[in-house]
This record gives structure tokens, sequence and C-alpha cells, in this order.
């Protein structure tokens, strides 16, 4: 069973061409198997990786062919660092597919995320910037392609939305990716999009600005609209949220509409917090604006699209940072700082979905780095991790 598992998650990267010379010692797949269970036991660098792999040696030998024992984490690095990316996302990109039955209906955040201790050299400070695409409902990590800036995310954007099935789906990027090209992509691909507008688009960004604020403080009249509310007590503040949406998108203009494929409504999402903890009793309130290629007025799934996109915040990022400390990676060889992060969210993927059981089937309630120690102190954790 053991063994299964392990081949059942590497059968979606057997076409994973190795780079090393044909009498490479250690074999790919046990190499790549390695670094995944690793990371699952909760490992943050190739020295971790090798350390665990030694003190599970003989149990590993069971599964693996091992024909020279355990890599060194030297050749780990070596082999992680030549690694095609664009190969190795593909057939991730395979393996998350199969994660999610269907793209119809899901909402897709795309945001990207800097590996601050990954620049190339040390007198440029150039760090990786990955761009992802999470799943907010499953909680799954459905790709990822890197930049080497946070400025190059317009191109890194369409890159990884073309390695994704995304028929039916409604993708919604920030304002960076409030762009043309990619709001003709995200159609073209047959799905939806809702993207955030800010200065960086004056024209647009005025126009949709003048049109919802002047609904507001009408109250919309005459205008087709949909309103939904909702307040948020936790983490020692009161957040009240207010969308309004409406798909008067004639108002902005036949020239402004012709450059926007696929625009059907406008969005603006108001938020008036109060800080619990300031004793002036200050109270802030913060306007956001959306284009949506959605028709009709659907206020509350809108709201829940755009409270999704801001969650892959806790969901992914922090997870990364604080549970699989991806912010202290010093990998900087080639593609290494990159490979070694997908690694982590293959990891991700699987904890997410794996549940920790007592013996009466109860499913108890563990964080994610309480379950990354379950897969070091138990090998059955690890395997039914696998097969999450």
């Amino acid at each position: 069973m053991d063994a299964q598992a392990t081949q059942a998650l590497l059968r979606f990267f057997r076409r994973l061409n190795d780079p090393r010379a044909a009498n490479a010692r250690h074999p790919l797949s046990d190499i790549l198997t390695l670094a995944i269970m690793a990371v699952l036991c909760g490992s943050q660098s190739w020295q971790d990786v090798e350390t665990w792999s030694w003190l599970n040696v003989q149990w590993l030998k069971t599964i693996l062919e091992l024909p020279h024992g355990i890599p060194s984490h030297d050749t780990f690095d070596r082999v992680f660092s030549l690694l095609d990316p664009l190969a190795f996302e593909k057939c991730f990109n395979t393996w998350t597919a199969t994660l999610v039955e269907s793209s119809r209906g899901l909402l897709v955040a795309v945001d990207g995320k800097t590996l601050r201790r990954s620049f190339k050299h040390a007198w440029s400070k150039t760090s990786v910037h990955l761009v992802s695409a999470f799943a907010t409902k499953n909680q799954v990590v459905l790709g990822q392609v890197a930049t080497d800036q946070k400025s190059n995310e317009i191109t890194a954007i369409p890159q990884l939305l073309a390695l994704l099935q995304l028929s039916g789906a409604t993708v919604t990027i920030d304002a960076m990716g409030c762009q043309r090209e990619i709001a003709r992509q995200i159609k073209a691909q047959d799905a939806h999009y809702i993207l955030a507008v800010k200065d960086n688009q004056p024209t647009l960004y005025q126009k949709v600005k003048a049109l919802l604020d002047e609904g507001i403080l009408d109250g919309f009249a005459k205008m087709s609209f949909g309103y939904h509310e909702e307040t948020d007590d936790k983490h020692g503040r009161i957040e009240k949220r207010r969308v309004w949406v409406s798909d008067e998108v004639k108002w902005l203009g036949e020239e402004l509409l012709a450059l926007w494929p696929g625009l059907a409504s406008v969005a603006v999402v108001e938020a008036t917090r109060q800080d619990l903890g300031d004793l002036s009793g200050k109270v802030s309130v913060e306007r956001r604006y959306y284009i949506s290629s959605h028709t009709g007025t659907d206020a509350p799934f809108h709201a829940k699209a755009i409270r999704g996109h801001w969650g892959v915040e806790n969901a992914l990022h922090w997870r990364l940072d604080v549970n699989m400390n991806e912010d202290q990676c010093r990998l900087r060889v080639k593609h290494g700082a990159e490979n070694f992060s997908r690694v982590r969210r293959i990891a991700l993927n699987k904890l997410k979905r794996f549940e920790i059981k007592k013996e009466n089937g109860k499913v108890l309630k563990t964080s994610l780095r309480l379950k990354q120690k379950s897969c070091g102190w138990s090998h059955k954790c690890l395997i039914e991790a696998l097969l999450a």
C-alpha cells in the first residue's frame, strides 16, 4: 500500500525529463518522492530533506529503489535547480486537475508573492516573484509561474492562465492584472473575470468610480442594481462591507466598452472599519471598484468572489510563510527556488485535504503545522496524506 501511494502521485510526473546524464546514480522518481514526503513532514531545506530521508531509510527502502542510498543535499539542490520549471508546472497542473473535478463555477484567485531571500546576486537583490492560481473554495493551488520582478506579473499572468482549464470558472485578479489582453484571454478560455480597477487604468477607473459613486448618492434611481451587506466583528475590529453591482455599463461609453472584451457589469465594495482597540473611536471608510464579465446584478456572488480573492493572503501566502517558512528560503541557483516552491505547493494541496481521524472515526481538528508533525511522527499519517 505504501508503494502504491507514492506511485499514485508520481504517475503525474513521469513525463518530466531528467536533466542529468544517463549515468546518474539516483533515479529522478526517488528524488521527487523524497522531496515531497520530507516537505510533508515539515522539511524546509535540502539539508532537512536529506536528514529526514536518512532517519527513515529502512522504511524508504521498502517503497523506493534507492540503488545508491539517500542522495546528498547537494544532489537535491543540483537536480531541482536544473529541472525545467515549465515542464514541472505542466505535470503539476495535470495532477491538480484531478483534485478539482470541474472548473465550472470555480472561483480562481490569481495573485503574486515574492520569495524574499531568493535573489540571485547579493548586489542586485532581485528576488523570484511567483504568480499563483488558487481555487478559493477547494483551497487548492492550481498552478504557478515565476517572474523576476512584481512588475512582470502582467506577462506572467497570461502564461499561467494558458496552462489552466478555466471553462466556466470566474477569475479574480487585483489591479495589476486589470489589462485588456488578460480580459480577452480569460473570455477566450470560456471563463469570466472580476478585475479590480485602480489608477493604472485612469480612464476606466474614473468612469467606473463616477458611475457607481453617483449611483450610490442617488440611490441608483432608474438604474438596475444589486445590493449585499455583511458585517464581520472578529480580530478586534468591526467591519461592515456593502456591495453594489450594476449592469448599466452603457453609461461608460461605447468607445470604452469596445476596448474591454466581455465587460458586462461594474461593482463597488465599501468597507467601513472600526478598530476596537483605538480609544479615539476612529472609523475608516474605503471604496474599491471592479469590472466584471458577469451579466446581471448578483451582488452576493460578487461579494463572495471579491472576499475570496483577498482570502488568498491567509489561505495560501500566510501558510507558506508561517508554516513552511518560504520567505526565509535561501535557494538562489537557477530554478531551485521556483521548483522547491512548487514542491511546497504539492505538499500544501495534500495537507489541506488530509484529515487525522481518531479511533472512533471522528476527524481531529488540527492546524497545518500539526498535520506536518503527524506525518513526521507516523508513517501511516504520511501515507494517508499522500493518498489524500
